[in-house]
């Protein structure tokens, strides 16, 4: 076996080419410093991953983004005609409700409010809970840093805007529990809304009426995803950095660090052993994978973030070419946890994109388990596809055999914001403090989405930027 090591040290290696990898290498590679990336797996990509079958262009990870940061637009205008926006039609988000007198019986899903009037109509919520939001703006501001999202709306909104509203939302996103996710971190925009204008309503028209700059007009909130799937967004990335930028198939990665405060990786590939060494190191794995990433780091160091947890999920893809569902024509259906504790939602991304199904076709995402119920993750191949079949033929009406039918399963999907997080954001900004150059990243903190990944790459990359430069 072949040894090979670098004699001049890197400005950065980064562990992990997700999204979050790939996008502060783009921007550290276009600012004209080194860097390598070693990843895992035999691609570049992370959990996104785009496969087209059949005339369909389908994901077995995250299937869209929201444009909720301005990194998002500065960094997809670097290549031109990749971004799609989803069709203005397929903006509405639909709610799973019982509308007999008892639960389970007549299920529909019903579009989510979008307005005051809309939201004073809607069966989804009670009579008392929608006179009660007019008093919204004049109830007294929460009092614990550490409260959950569940706690936080119950005291503001109602019950019935947590079940219909706040709780299938939770687990479209997070796949979480309101109850035990905690609004500060899961949701902080929400949090910041009552810290600082005492209300959500209030704090949304005084953030309506600031006047925005070229870059708060560009946060549009729109719904986006890339032509082709969300891989070419990331094939794009990697091509732009080089391949030689880049060690993949990588299994047995260690970090240790030099007496003159280095970063070196041992690793083996196809051509032997190598060595790196660099003056920044960034992690994006997930949390339990840093123990042996990183043997300089006692388990007491770590155990603050390897204890964050991940919610399982079970991703199933769904594809007819020859049928349409007009009453379904949106962005999907969400699921509250007590109508259907295994189905967290069905996504419809051939209503959001055109090129997702061939015409008259229908593509669907369905998402089951999560962290209200962890065990579907075991389900064999044929319980799913029971449950799936079982639900969409009840829900929506189909009774059709697929034409297409894939099942993905994730054991550890989405990272909770849990009570927990204040520590781990403690742990990790203090290890920072110790080992000059390490920034642990990733999903384990500054939010789980596309845009969070895109943001915080542009951000690592600043500040490194930043760092070295301060070094020279």
């Amino acid at each position: 076996m072949n040894s090979s090591s670098s004699t001049t040290p890197l400005d950065a290696l980064i562990i992990g080419a997700g999204l979050t990898g790939l996008t502060t290498a783009y921007h550290l590679k276009q600012a004209g410093f080194s860097l390598h990336l070693i990843e895992e797996r035999e691609r570049a990509g992370g959990v996104i991953e785009s496969y087209q079958e059949g005339g369909f262009i389908y994901e077995s990870g995250p299937t869209t983004g929201i444009i909720s940061h301005a990194a998002v637009p500065r960094l997809l205008s670097n290549f031109p005609g990749l971004m799609r926006i989803a069709s203005p039609e397929a903006n509405c988000r639909l709610i799973l409700k019982s509308l007999g007198k008892k639960k389970g019986e007549q299920q529909t899903f019903l579009p989510l409010p979008a307005s005051p009037l809309t939201g004073l109509r809607t069966p989804l919520f009670t009579l008392k809970d929608k006179l009660n939001i007019l008093l919204e703006p004049f109830r007294a501001r929460g009092c614990r840093e550490d409260e959950s999202i569940a706690e936080l709306v119950v005291r503001r909104l109602g019950k019935s805007f947590l079940d219909y509203a706040v709780d299938p939302f939770i687990g479209g996103i997070y796949a979480g529990d309101p109850h035990r996710l905690v609004t500060r971190y899961a949701l902080p925009k929400l949090y910041t809304l009552e810290e600082q204008y005492g209300s959500f309503i209030r704090g949304a028209i005084a953030k309506a009426r600031e006047p925005k700059d070229e870059e708060a007009r560009s946060v549009t909130k729109e719904i986006f995803s890339t032509a082709g799937g969300l891989s070419r967004l990331t094939e794009a990335l990697a091509t732009h950095i080089g391949t030689k930028h880049f060690s993949l198939g990588v299994p047995d990665c260690r970090i240790t660090r030099t007496e003159e405060g280095l970063y070196e990786a041992r690793f083996t590939t196809q051509e032997g052993t190598q060595t790196l060494c660099a003056r920044h190191l960034i992690t994006t794995v997930p949390a339990p994978a840093l123990g042996d990433l990183l043997p300089f780091l006692s388990a007491t160091d770590l155990a603050p973030i390897t204890s964050l947890r991940y919610a399982p999920i079970v991703q199933v893809t769904w594809g007819m070419r020859s049928t349409q569902l007009p009453h379904f024509y949106a962005f999907g259906g969400l699921v509250p946890s007590h109508e259907d504790h295994l189905l967290l939602g069905i996504l419809h991304p051939s209503a959001c994109f055109d090129d997702r199904a061939p015409q008259g076709g229908t593509l669907l995402s369905i998402f089951l388990g999560g962290m209200r119920a962890p065990e579907v993750i075991d389900y064999s191949d044929e319980e799913i596809e029971a449950l799936v079949s079982e639900r969409l033929q009840r829900l929506l009406g189909i009774t059709g055999t697929p034409d297409l039918f894939r099942i993905f399963r994730h054991r550890m999907a989405i990272p909770q914001y849990e009570a927990s997080s204040g520590a781990r954001l403690e742990r990790i900004a203090e290890l920072k403090g110790r080992f000059s150059g390490l920034h642990l990243a990733g999903a384990i903190r500054d939010g789980i989405g596309i845009p969070d990944r895109i943001k915080q790459g542009e951000a690592l990359a600043r500040l490194i930027q930043q760092e070295l430069y301060a070094h020279q």
